[in-house]
């Protein structure tokens, strides 16, 4: 990998400002990493802060969803885009949070065959639909999740973190945003 995070000549802001370094200090004490997608963004700090205002608020803000649930549906969206970045390193904190490897290599070559139960497939199931023929979601389609005990709010959580990893998926494909290293050994 070459120093830059994207195929894209867009040099980091140098000096970072204060509260972004923090910030970056943060990741790396907490990852051991910034994240190449932190690093992408960060040509244009409104962008950065725009891009990470939404994903923590998404993936980390309050919301029934657990993170395991929202990181299955970051894989299983980011699986049908064929999203090599978001793969990598979501793929890797599902293996993570669940404990379980296999779980997060099913989820990113298919999460059909994933050892999953009824509420969790109803919501990759939706994340799918969303991905793949949104304009054909309807009543049905929503009641489904109601029926597996999604409110909803849940279910407006589900479109949120399936309509960001559809973003940033074309983002990180178009740009040939390449994830860090030491995604590829964690949690294994």
């Amino acid at each position: 990998m070459t120093d830059s995070p994207t195929a894209l000549d867009l040099p980091q802001v140098d000096p970072l400002p204060e509260a972004t370094q923090k910030y970056f200090d943060i990741c790396e004490d907490k990852l051991g990493m910034v994240p190449n997608v932190l690093r992408a963004y960060a040509f244009d700090i409104a962008k950065l802060d725009a891009f990470t205002a939404m994903y923590n608020d998404l993936m980390l803000g309050d919301s029934a969803l657990t993170k395991l649930e929202r990181e299955m549906i970051a894989v299983a969206v980011s699986s049908i885009n064929k999203c090599f970045y978001c793969l990598t390193a979501h793929g890797a904190a599902v293996r993570q949070l669940s404990g379980d490897p296999q779980l997060g290599e099913h989820l990113v070559m298919n999460w059909r065959t994933a050892p999953l139960n009824d509420r969790q497939r109803a919501m990759l199931s939706f994340a799918e639909k969303m991905t793949l023929e949104s304009h054909r979601i309807d009543e049905h389609d929503r009641q489904a999740l109601r029926d597996h005990g999604f409110t909803d709010r849940d279910i407006f959580d589900i479109a949120s973190v399936a309509g960001f990893f559809n973003m940033t998926n074309r983002v990180a494909s178009a740009t040939d945003m390449r994830p860090n290293d030491a995604y590829h050994a964690q949690a294994r």
